[in-house]
């Protein structure tokens, strides 16, 4: 086949290709990167009404132990909500982006910290069609993405104004709970690509405490107190690390709940979500 031909028929650089339709201000699909050899690279937008200006962008980031899980879900207990938790934060006035990333099964780490950054790129480069201000980006992550949005918004190269993040690993490096450094089989362990104890280095540049520095953003931190998946000793380290280095946040734990607030009341939960929001806003008011 003639390069002509070849390059009539792949499919548009998502740096030019058209935007979707909005049904009802609801992008779907939207290829923002390109991996060599990968499956195309795809956010999901929630825009909020127009006619205020340029708005805040939400850049979230979903769980799933960076080996599964899907862009567009916050996790158990707001799978439920209509409307939904996007539609709710669009709302309140932000663009909401839900990013995919390279799991750990498609690449190690830093692929998925990579493709974020990547998300970011292209949704400045495309900001004034979409009516959205990168300037003013939260980066807001439940579990393994809240690590990868922890680590995002640590980046001095990124755009982040603040993040919001829900009980997410912060310590690749040390035993906390059910995760033993020393062992090839754990999720981190898949991340990396070997058991992170073979891999210090690697293993410290993928855990946030370590990536922490006195310019990082406003941090709010939310983890339930039993949580048996990831402990909220993560949070209070991370916590800890970013008051020592002078940088703001705050952080609150929930009696009684569990990862993904497994076991918490639902009107405990719904608080979580305001409390999230209004710092959210709170950053780019």
């Amino acid at each position: 086949m003639s390069e002509q031909p070849r390059s009539l028929i792949a499919a548009p650089h998502p740096d030019v290709a058209p935007l979707p339709a909005p049904a009802p201000r609801v992008l779907r699909g939207v290829p923002y990167g390109e991996v060599d050899g990968g499956r195309p690279l795809e956010l999901d937008l929630w825009l909020p009404e127009a006619g205020h200006g340029p708005a805040p962008l939400v850049l979230f980031v979903h769980g799933g132990a960076w080996r599964r899980g899907r862009r567009d879900d916050m996790g158990l207990r707001t799978r439920h909500w209509n409307p939904g938790p996007f539609a709710r934060i669009a709302a309140a006035g932000f663009a909401v982006a839900c990013a995919d990333y390279r799991l750990s099964g498609e690449a190690r780490f830093p692929a998925p910290l990579d493709d974020l950054r990547a998300a970011l790129r292209w949704l400045e480069l495309r900001a004034p069609e979409l009516g959205v201000d990168t300037a003013r980006t939260v980066v807001w992550g439940e579990s393994a993405g809240g690590h990868l949005a922890s680590l995002l918004a640590l980046d001095p190269a990124a755009p982040a104004t603040g993040a919001v993040i829900w009980y997410a690993p912060s310590d690749l490096t040390v035993p906390r709970g059910p995760f033993d450094p020393h062992s090839a089989t754990t999720p981190e362990a898949l991340l990396l690509g070997a058991a992170p104890a073979t891999v210090p280095e690697r293993a410290r540049a993928a855990s946030p405490v370590a990536r922490v520095h006195r310019d990082a953003p406003p941090f709010l931190l939310v983890h339930g107190e039993q949580d048996t998946m990831v402990p909220a000793t993560h949070s209070e380290a991370l916590a800890t690390r970013l008051r020592e280095a002078g940088a703001p946040v705050e952080l609150h734990t929930v009696p009684g709940a569990d990862h993904g607030w497994h076991g918490a009341p639902d009107d405990v939960v719904d608080e979580v979500f305001k409390r999230s929001l209004r710092f959210a806003r709170g950053l780019v008011s």
